[in-house]
This record gives structure tokens, C-alpha cells and sequence, in this order.
């Protein structure tokens, strides 16, 4: 299988297993499909984070409002009483305004929180550095973890217009936010390899070649982007380590000019004749007009 190393711009992604035999179209709908459900997953992990800080959400029209205001409005949050954290709550303030400032007990937000660091683990950029692939499993299983995790914390559930429960129940609202702005749709996202884009149409052994043993950079681009930057010759490893040799280097060349420094030379502890003059009172003779 071909090893695709996967990137938008300088930033990787993950590593993705396909035959030479595999048209370009499928890899790129892959692509695409776990790049969207990871963002997923790290979407979800952020807003379970908040609501085991500060419970779940307000209602929209109360949301950023002080409580004068709300009383003023005279404005109920119908899932107050409904929405309940599984062994109580205590009172946290959220300094956003926008939950309610009901926090889990310890032992309930170490359960989500446990959570949500396992998830991100699988789906973590260190699975690339670590020369392990990606599969569509791996943010299913990340999924189901934080779903299984809050079911247990709100066991009656989450309000219908917390950002958890709508992420679960893909409502998600990203229009015009910028989590919308890093999901991809196949039909707008090209592949580049080498400078060169993948059309669709073809397959990979067409640019790859037949050798199965490869591994290659593979680029994620918006169509109509134009070719992204080529890859740096040098790893950021590389150029610390360059850095390192050029800087010895010269330490070791300022040492080589002091060593042939012959300036001392000058100096009167360096005269061969000084105890001799001295003997003779011929030190520190000055001249001085009449």
C-alpha cells in the first residue's frame, strides 16, 4: 500500500493507506471525509470542555445577558430543572454568558474530561509522526467515546440548542464561523503532489507509478488556489541542526584568529630585554621639552 502523508499548506494531517491501483477521486473523497470528521471531533471536544467547566447551554435569547436583564425580560430556561448533571452541581459562573454556570461534580468532569483526552488521541497529528495511518475508524470510535461519556453526565440529555447536542445530531451551525472555513467539500478540494494537481479521473500509479512501498507528500488545496508551496528542502530538524554547525563553526575560526593574534607582541611583559633595561634604569624614560 502507498503511504500518503497528508497536508494543507505546512500543517500535517495524517498518514492514509491506498493501493496504486486506487483512483484519484476515492482518495480524494477520503481525504476529505477524514478531514471533516476530525475537525468533528475536535469541535465536539471543545464544547464538551466547556460544559463540564460551566454546564450546558443557555437558551440563545439569553445568552450574554445579565441576570437583571433576564429577569427584566422576564425570560425561563425551560431545561434548567430537565438538564441536570448525573450526582449534582455546583456554581460556576460562565464569564462569557453563554451557559449556565452549573458545573458537574469532580467525579463527572473527570469522566468527560478523560474523555475528551482519549479522543483526542485519536485523532492526534502525533499518529502521523508516529507512521500510523488513519482510518475513517479512528474518529468514529473518538465519537462514540464522547457520546457514550456525556450520556453518562446528562443522563435526561443536553438542551436541544447546546452546541454538544447539536454537534452529535449533526446540526452544527459554521456558517460564516471560522470552523466552518477549515471544512472541506469534495467538489471544491484539489490534490497535489510534486507540483503537480491529481485529476480525478486517473489513478494513483498514474503519478506514483507500480511500486506499493511508497510514501509520498500529498497536498489538500481549495480549487482555484493555484499549486501550493513546494516542500522545504530542509526539515525544521535539519535546518536547527545546520544552524548548530554554522555557529561552532565560526566559534571555532574566532578561536583559530585569536591563536595567531600576535599582538602581545607589543606588550611590555613580552620584551625580552625588559629586565635587562631595567638593570640599567632605562625603564620608563620620558621626554619632556625644555
Amino acid at each position: 500500500m502507498v503511504l500518503l502523508h497528508v497536508k494543507r499548506g505546512e500543517e500535517s494531517l495524517f498518514l492514509l493507506e491506498a493501493g496504486v491501483s486506487t483512483g484519484v477521486g476515492e482518495v480524494l473523497e477520503r481525504v476529505v471525509q477524514l478531514h471533516n470528521a476530525t475537525l468533528k471531533v475536535l469541535r465536539l471536544c471543545a464544547g464538551i470542555e466547556q460544559l463540564a467547566e460551566y454546564g450546558p447551554s443557555l437558551p440563545p435569547e439569553m445568552q450574554g445577558l445579565a441576570d437583571e436583564q433576564i429577569e427584566e425580560l422576564n425570560l425561563k430556561d425551560d431545561w434548567a430543572e430537565k438538564s441536570v448533571a448525573s450526582g449534582g452541581e455546583v456554581e460556576n459562573r460562565d464569564p462569557t454568558g453563554q451557559r449556565r454556570g452549573r458545573q458537574p461534580t469532580e467525579k463527572i468532569r473527570k469522566v468527560l474530561l478523560d474523555a475528551v483526552r482519549e479522543a483526542k488521541g485519536l485523532v492526534s497529528k502525533e499518529l502521523a509522526k508516529a507512521g500510523t495511518p488513519m482510518t475513517l475508524r479512528h474518529p468514529q470510535d473518538a465519537l462514540a467515546l464522547l457520546g457514550g461519556a456525556v450520556t453518562m453526565a446528562y443522563p435526561a440529555g443536553l438542551p436541544p440548542h447546546d452546541p454538544v447536542r447539536e454537534e452529535r445530531e449533526s446540526r452544527e451551525r459554521l456558517e460564516g464561523t471560522q470552523a466552518g472555513k477549515m471544512v472541506l467539500e469534495s467538489a471544491m478540494t484539489q490534490l497535489w503532489f510534486a507540483g503537480k494537481e491529481l485529476q480525478c479521473d486517473k489513478k494513483l500509479r498514474d503519478y506514483l507509478g507500480n511500486n506499493d512501498k511508497t510514501k509520498v507528500i500529498v497536498k489538500v488545496q481549495r480549487r482555484g488556489g493555484g499549486a501550493p508551496a513546494r516542500e522545504p528542502q530542509l526539515t525544521p530538524d535539519q535546518q536547527k541542526a545546520l544552524m548548530v554547525q554554522q555557529f561552532k563553526r565560526r566559534e571555532e575560526l574566532q578561536k583559530l584568529e585569536e591563536a595567531e593574534d600576535d599582538s602581545y607582541l607589543d606588550s611590555s611583559w613580552a620584551d625580552s630585554r625588559q629586565l635587562h633595561r631595567s638593570f640599567q634604569g632605562l625603564c620608563n624614560i620620558t621626554w619632556k621639552p625644555h
